[in-house]
């Protein structure tokens, strides 16, 4: 389903109808955690790169959650966040480093 597409309901069965909305729910709160996600990473990659140590010290811990979080929920793949995580992590370290 291409995004910001309706679900096609082809059929009226009452149960099919449930299933559609169901659907429209979770990509509604999918969309949001993944979005939620991107804004973090975002922020925590503009204040490492900022040179900001004190923003992006505060912001890792939160970012790192969310895609925890995001991880348990489905909306991204284990490897995924866990990938995210350790390149935000060691772009943290890196740029605590060069700011000693």
């Amino acid at each position: 389903m291409a995004q910001g597409q309706a679900t096609k309901v082809k059929k009226k069965k009452k149960s099919v109808l449930k299933r559609a909305a169901q659907a429209r729910q979770r990509a509604e709160v999918n969309q949001s955690n993944r979005t939620r996600v991107r804004t973090l990473m975002k922020r925590l990659r503009t204040a490492i790169s900022s040179g900001d140590a004190n923003a992006a010290g505060t912001l890792l811990q939160p970012t790192l959650s969310a895609i925890d979080v995001a991880i348990s929920k489905g909306v991204l793949h284990e490897n995924t966040g866990n990938r995210y995580k350790s390149r935000l992590a060691l772009a943290f370290n890196g740029a605590k480093a060069a700011k000693a």
